[in-house]
């Protein structure tokens, strides 16, 4: 019988993307030839399918589309594994047909629009790119009438957003969609600021004012100065327009007769935790089970 090393079965492992007890196991059902273990691992495509999934996709793209008239927009978010395959020709054009579906189909979330047919195409695609992909969400907006959805994609494709406007036009919604992709306000108005946001910085300005030793009253001063440059900062409608600082984006839209009703952006990878791995303890954990 051929010595099944711990080096063939990481490129094993690399070459079909399956966990280390299957790559053992075929090695060892065809006497370590690479080639009929890859032959082998290839006929369970559902469990390579199922294997991939458990894998972190934290690359991928971000894509947008609009109504002609303006009256609504979506936006999607796929992921892959890699900035390799999140360029690769077959992931974009999965990540186009995802969004035609989404377009097509309103009413469902991501997760619905996986099973209504899309989840067959993703597991393909896994098998054929070696990499777990994944619709990760989909946002849906729509105006009111008289208003006006618009959208921007940043250039890499990572940085997607849309924006709802009461009034205003296609120029004006876009330039707002622009500056949300820059400068990522938390919320549209100071009044949206969620209570456990502000209370959060709120105890942290306190521990800070308190360290300067000032009397109690002028310290709830500094907190409150603090906290309103805080909401000021992360509220979009009091932020300096990044094409133009010396207005505000409020003073912006207010000044085309407008408003921002709601803003979704979506960047790719946001809130995944990035796994780290150590293939060489991993390796030797698995050898000590077999």
């Amino acid at each position: 019988m051929a010595q099944i090393t711990a080096s063939m079965v990481r490129e094993l492992r690399k070459r079909t993307g399956l966990g280390m007890m299957d790559c053992k196991k075929a090695l060892v059902n065809v006497a370590g030839d690479m080639d009929q273990a890859i032959e082998h691992l290839r006929k369970v495509s559902g469990l390579k399918a199922a294997k991939k999934a458990e894998r972190i996709a934290a690359q991928g793209v971000v894509r947008s589309r609009l109504a002609e008239d303006g009256s609504r927009g979506v936006l999607i978010e796929v992921n892959c594994e890699t900035d390799f395959v999140a360029k690769d020709d077959n992931f974009l054009a999965f990540a186009e047909n995802c969004l035609a579906a989404a377009f097509a189909e309103p009413e469902l979330d991501a997760a619905g629009l996986l099973a209504s047919g899309l989840d067959n195409a993703r597991e393909k695609l896994i098998q054929k790119i070696g990499e777990n992909v994944n619709l990760r969400r989909v946002a849906q907006v729509t105006a009111d009438a008289g208003g006006m959805v618009g959208g921007y994609v940043h250039g890499n494709r990572k940085i997607g957003v849309l924006v709802v406007l009461s009034g205003g036009d296609e120029s004006l919604a876009r330039d707002v969609a622009m500056h949300v992709a820059a400068m990522n306000p938390l919320v549209v108005r100071g009044e949206d600021v969620p209570a456990d946001v502000l209370a959060k910085e709120s105890e942290i300005y306190a521990a800070q004012a308190r360290e300067s030793g000032k009397p109690e009253a002028i310290i709830e001063k500094m907190i409150s100065g603090r906290l309103r440059k805080f909401v000021a900062e992360v509220s979009l409608l009091q932020q300096p327009f990044v094409k133009n600082t010396d207005t505000s984006v409020g003073d912006l839209v207010r000044g085309a007769g407008a408003d921002v009703m709601r803003i979704v952006r979506f960047e790719a990878g946001e809130g995944i935790e990035k796994k780290q791995e150590d293939f060489a303890t991993e390796v030797a954990a698995q050898m000590e089970k077999l």
